[in-house]
């Protein structure tokens, strides 16, 4: 039996995230501190009181869901994990959990991450859709038809795919694929068409905060959105981050991978229950739960 520990990644942010966490628990107010204090503002405020739009700003969002997520790990007791992986910006707390980075440093590159993204975003405006009940094979074609930027960004479970791009070649997408059969084309509330070619811009920022930042031998793999392969190898572990901006997130077959590999119980580690959700969706017979 092996345990794999999962990190979710926008989208499941709430207002009062972690604030229980922060009132019942000294070892998680210190961190949580000690975040507020690396930012240089106090996002726990933003957490804990600030409205969805507040939190829906992905320089707030990224470090947000990262600090609930990675705190939540790191004062948990008998914390042994045999494989980790993260959805997106959750891999940034996967490489906590396996050891691969310290708190502080991820910390610093989520805000690198975020604050990259962010500018690219404003450079390029932009969204992504959900879309739901149609063959991976069927959107992938859509979206090479439509002139104009929109690909696969999110392969989150059987018959559910994130798309992403620029406003008119989502709008395309969107009623093409209604034609096609979709159940739902749904336009998401985010700030841009993230794992796609119009976070370009961002890449170079990021690489070059990766590059200079330490990297530990991790305790166990670590299974990368860009891939959905196990990984221990530093230099592999960076270049799929920085990859992993422009590139899809492989998240189904990550999770198929895991469990080929033995993975038999996963447990989510940040706010709210949707990779718990995305698991089951993959494979019915898995144990899931929170951390």
């Amino acid at each position: 039996m092996k345990r794999a520990y999962i990190y979710p990644g926008q989208g499941s942010q709430f207002s009062g995230m972690g604030k229980e966490l922060f009132d019942s628990n000294t070892h998680a107010r210190d961190l949580f501190e000690q975040a507020n204090h690396a930012l240089g503002f106090r996002i726990t405020d933003i957490m804990f009181n600030g409205t969805g739009d507040d939190l829906r700003q992905t320089k707030v969002t990224q470090p947000a869901i990262y600090i609930h997520s990675t705190i939540l790990t790191l004062i948990s007791e008998n914390f042994n994990p045999d494989l980790v992986a993260g959805h997106s910006l959750g891999e940034f707390s996967a490489l906590v959990a396996n050891k691969a980075l310290s708190f502080e440093d991820g910390l610093d590159l989520v805000e690198k991450r975020a604050t990259a993204m962010q500018r690219a975003c404003e450079q390029n405006p932009s969204t992504m859709a959900a879309i739901i009940g149609l063959q991976d094979q069927v959107v992938e074609d859509i979206c090479v038809s439509i002139d104009e930027v929109v690909a696969p960004a999110n392969y989150n479970c059987p018959g559910q795919l994130v798309i992403s791009g620029s406003y008119e070649g989502i709008e395309q997408a969107c009623n093409k694929l209604t034609e096609a059969g979709a159940r739902r084309a749904l336009q998401l509330p985010v700030g841009g068409a993230f794992h796609s070619s119009l976070m370009e811009p961002a890449k170079a920022e990021l690489e070059s905060a990766i590059l200079g930042t330490n990297f530990s031998t991790p305790i166990c793999p670590v299974y990368q959105n860009v891939t959905a392969s196990p990984s221990m190898n530093i230099d592999e572990i960076k270049s799929n981050l920085v990859k992993q901006l422009t590139a899809p997130v492989l998240w189904a077959q990550s999770i198929e991978r895991m469990i080929s590999d033995g993975a038999t119980h996963f447990i989510e580690s940040g706010p709210g229950k949707v990779l718990q959700g995305l698991v089951r969706k993959v494979n019915r017979e898995v144990e899931v739960s929170s951390i």
